[in-house]
């Protein structure tokens, strides 16, 4: 009887089982169909913020930038005027050497020894001239006492006369020899910075040629030589009437900038403008003085030029951050007053340190967008922020 009453028991338990888990799924069936009555709606995400400013006025000098180069103020080849051994080489290759100092020295002997020799033919030519011309007095007094003929006469003033082209003749080869022997000592014909010596002593200079010794150039001061274009000079020209072709001399301010330097830190002056425009590249020589005490500018450097055009002028600035750049040129991003962007073509001017002179394309009372530019969209809205006073 036992046996035969399990399996009702577990059918009985199995059926209760099934009811419970029916339930369960009608319960999460009416509670899936309750939830998606409701509608799934876009809700779009609120404007981005942005800062703007009004651009802000200052007062601005116009100006123009060239590149250049420098050049030494002068440079000079030390040659070898006369033929012999070079003795001696007295400095340091690379030093600052005074104006008058001596170089190099070549043999001297045999030029001393010409100048004793042009000296003792002078001394010789002077007691012939003193000896005709006392003749000559001489033979003019006996003449007037009819005591000489006149043969006589006439032949003592030819001596005279030719004794004495031969002391000046004398006189030319001492002071000839005298610059031969002075030849032998080069110097430095001013002060400035030696080159290396291109001959070593015991060599023969001077022999059939001017042997070049050395080169020295003067760099204090120092020039810097650019070009301006023929639109701009012509545009200079009617900016300012009164620079005219007769200013040979402009004297006019500009600021010098090289490769390792930010900015234009060293001040020059404009001093001399070529007389002509180069036809072939449409440009015009210019050259400005550099002071170079510290002798640290060295001739063919590569410089930046900077030239003001005009007087301080009002203009609008923005910062360099707000400023964007594309194939259409410089831009910024506005913000009407409906808070919608927009793209705004500008043309710059000169840049004050990290700001940049429009001189096209804003007016005073635009919006500007300052920070927040990647995620302002031309045509879309934003949420604007002013800027807080003091926030550049």
């Amino acid at each position: 009887m036992a046996v035969m009453d399990l399996p009702s028991i577990q059918l009985k338990g199995l059926h209760r089982y099934l009811l419970q888990g029916l339930g369960t799924i009608s319960v999460l069936a009416g509670l899936c169909f309750s939830g998606c009555d409701a509608p799934n709606t876009y809700q779009a995400p609120p404007p981005p913020e942005v800062t703007v400013s009004h651009p802000r006025q200052g007062m601005v000098t116009r100006y123009l930038e060239f590149t250049g180069n420098t050049q030494a103020l002068y440079t000079v080849q030390l040659r070898a005027r006369v033929e012999g051994f070079l003795e001696k080489v007295l400095f340091k290759e690379g030093d600052i050497v005074q104006e008058g100092q001596v170089l190099f020295v070549i043999q001297q002997n045999t030029y001393e020894s010409k100048l004793k020799e042009a000296e003792a033919k002078l001394l010789a030519a002077k007691a012939r001239f003193l000896h005709s011309e006392t003749e000559f007095k001489r033979f003019t007094g006996l003449l007037q006492q009819d005591a000489a003929a006149q043969t006589d006469v006439d032949r003592w003033h030819y001596e005279r006369d030719a004794t004495q082209a031969d002391v000046m003749s004398a006189e030319a080869q001492v002071e000839l020899a005298k610059l031969n022997l002075g030849y032998t000592t080069v110097k430095a014909p001013f002060q400035g910075r030696v080159s290396r010596r291109y001959k070593d002593p015991g060599n023969v200079v001077g022999a059939g040629e001017e042997t070049v010794l050395a080169d020295i150039n003067k760099i204090d001061p120092i020039y810097v030589y650019f070009t301006i274009s023929e639109q701009d000079l012509l545009r200079i020209r009617r900016e300012n009437p009164e620079v005219t072709s007769r200013t040979a001399r402009p004297n006019l301010p500009v600021g010098v900038g090289f490769a390792n330097e930010a900015g234009f830190p060293h001040r020059a002056v404009l001093d001399y403008a070529d007389i002509q425009v180069d036809s072939t590249s449409g440009t015009l020589q210019l050259r400005a003085t550099l002071p170079n005490a510290d002798y640290r500018i060295l001739p063919g450097l590569f410089a930046r030029v900077r030239g003001e055009r005009s007087e301080p002028q009002t203009s609008l600035l923005l910062p360099e951050e707000s400023i964007g750049y594309d194939q259409g040129g410089a831009y910024v991003l506005v913000v009407d007053r409906q808070d919608m962007v927009s793209r705004r073509g500008i043309t710059l001017g000169p840049q004050v340190d990290r700001e940049y002179a429009i001189d096209a394309g804003l007016s005073a009372d635009d919006n500007v967008i300052v920070n927040g530019q990647m995620r302002a969209i031309p045509g879309h809205k934003v949420r604007v922020i002013p800027v807080r006073s003091g926030t550049p």
